[in-house]
């Protein structure tokens, strides 16, 4: 038996009949509005601004992209540092065209090898030929960010294979002020990502690091800053570093005992997050252009297709992560003109597929039995606006769903879903119901949503389309709606 509000019972409603169901509407809605619902986790301003980002650069340069290695050994002469035409000009030029909001840096690996002139250690940019001494990748490449309008994040990890002190107390007065040197004299820092490897320095020994006071450090110099490790506390490691999040991903994580590194939660955990995690730390999924993640000639022909970066977009924005793709320069400090190839290409098939929303023409509405509201909050485009969905009751005749007519049949083979995460991240799982007149096409079930759900699906015919929450925290709040025709060949694999 139908339920009153499936597509084939919709009917005009007696004024008198409407006016009270969109009286009762108003009032349900002003008492069920997300934020006076049950408190959960919410994210801070930072991190809703951090989840607009979606997809930005990672940059891993220095030693490494000289000698052919992934990780150094910290003993590597620091004129082997020498590129011969360094322009992060050119970087953020590539960064800006392919759509990226934003540049990580590696200002120091686990070599030690510090990408600006640091006091605190002798293994740095001034002891190498390049410029003479006088260069400062982190000064130029900020100064770059600045003037094309992105956003600047460092890379610095605690491990250092090179510096003497590495292994007893007073390197954690080096770490901290190092990081003191890049707020001070390189900020704004927009992230700041925190490697948790921790092996043997010099003389052997391994670093207690003392996370309690370098999180103290960076919210004294920039509260507004988001730290990213296993653990966060603002944004975690995805688990991977294939560039791809869990089908379920949740922005909760508990942290409580663990630690970055090998002190952090089991990667399944970090993939999908904890359903019931007790702060705010959602995934961002790092994954490399390249096979390596510094530059080596000899993969100058496996950079990545621009169709699998669409496939990565999928699978981390589209699944309510943010995609950090790292792009390393070679050795003239330029991005090669492979990467920068395939960048523009992906950069391409993104406006081509996602450019034309086809809910223009859409009519939304939202129903609850009988009662039939104008749902246009979800369609136009503006994150503070939202529809909130009652879950789906199995004994009821008719529950809260939206749905969305066209004035003819239309091809799709995509949906886009947005969750109002400014009151938290509620729903566990929706349906999306696809109509041809009064006739069902198909069901798709999803679980999360988050920031951002894209579903792909073989291409259906259809003349309309409804959206119902299955089970949710609270109540469900959707932010946006959006549909697509794909190009056949980019649908998620």
């Amino acid at each position: 038996m139908k339920s009153k509000a499936e597509p084939g019972n919709f009917r005009l409603l007696p004024m008198k009949k409407f006016f009270f169901w969109l009286l009762i509407f108003g009032i349900n809605s002003l008492f069920a509005q997300p934020g006076s619902q049950p408190a959960i986790p919410k994210p801070s301003a930072a991190q809703l601004a951090w989840h607009e980002m979606e997809y930005y650069f990672f940059i891993h340069f220095g030693p490494n992209t000289f000698t052919g290695k992934e990780w150094g050994h910290g003993d590597e002469p620091e004129d082997i540092f020498n590129p011969s035409a360094l322009d992060c000009r050119q970087w953020a030029r590539i960064a800006k065209a392919s759509g990226a909001k934003g540049i990580i840096i590696t200002a120091k690996h686990h070599d030690g090898f510090c990408l600006w002139p640091s006091q605190y250690s002798r293994h740095t940019v001034r002891e190498s030929k390049w410029k003479n001494g006088r260069g400062d990748v982190l000064k130029e490449l900020s100064a770059a960010c600045r003037d094309a309008g992105l956003k600047f994040g460092v890379y610095i990890s605690p491990w250092d294979r090179n510096h003497p002190d590495y292994g007893t107390e007073k390197y954690n007065d080096v770490f901290v002020n190092m990081m003191k040197e890049i707020f001070t004299a390189y900020g704004p820092i927009w992230e700041l990502w925190w490697d948790g490897a921790n092996g043997e320095g010099p003389n052997g020994k391994r670093q207690v690091y003392d996370w309690h006071r370098f999180k103290q450090t960076v919210n004294s110099l920039s509260p507004h800053t988001i730290i990213f490790s296993d653990t966060g506390p603002h944004a975690r490691w995805v688990g991977n570093e294939k560039g791809i999040a869990g089908l379920t991903n949740w922005n909760y994580l508990d942290t409580a005992g663990f630690t970055p590194g090998l002190g952090a939660p089991h990667t399944d955990t970090l993939n999908q997050g904890n359903i019931n995690g007790k702060a705010w730390i959602p995934a961002e999924c790092d994954v490399s252009i390249r096979p390596g993640w510094f530059y080596h000639s000899h993969e100058d022909e496996k950079v990545k297709k621009p169709e699998e970066l669409f496939q990565l977009y999928l699978k981390s924005v589209g699944r309510g992560a943010n995609l950090l793709l790292n792009i390393p320069p070679d050795t003239r400090g330029l991005i090669h003109e492979k990467d920068s190839a395939a960048l523009i290409a992906f950069k391409k098939l993104r406006d081509q597929n996602f450019t034309n929303n086809l809910m223009a023409g859409a009519k939304a509405s939202k129903f609850y039995h009988d009662a039939e509201s104008p749902a246009g909050e979800v369609v136009d485009n503006n994150p503070a606006t939202f529809q909130t969905l009652s879950v789906v009751d199995p004994n009821s005749s008719g529950n809260e769903l939206l749905l969305f007519q066209f004035p003819q049949n239309i091809s799709v083979n995509c949906i886009a879903l947005e969750e109002a995460i400014q009151y938290g991240q509620s729903i566990k799982e929706f349906e999306v119901t696809f109509w041809q007149g009064q006739r069902v096409l198909d069901r798709i079930k999803g679980t999360t949503i988050g920031r951002k759900r894209i579903i792909s699906f073989p291409t259906k015919e259809i003349s309309s389309f409804s959206i119902s929450v299955l089970d949710a925290k609270l109540k469900g709040s959707i932010r946006e709606v959006a549909a697509y025709l794909l190009d056949e060949d980019l649908l998620e694999k």
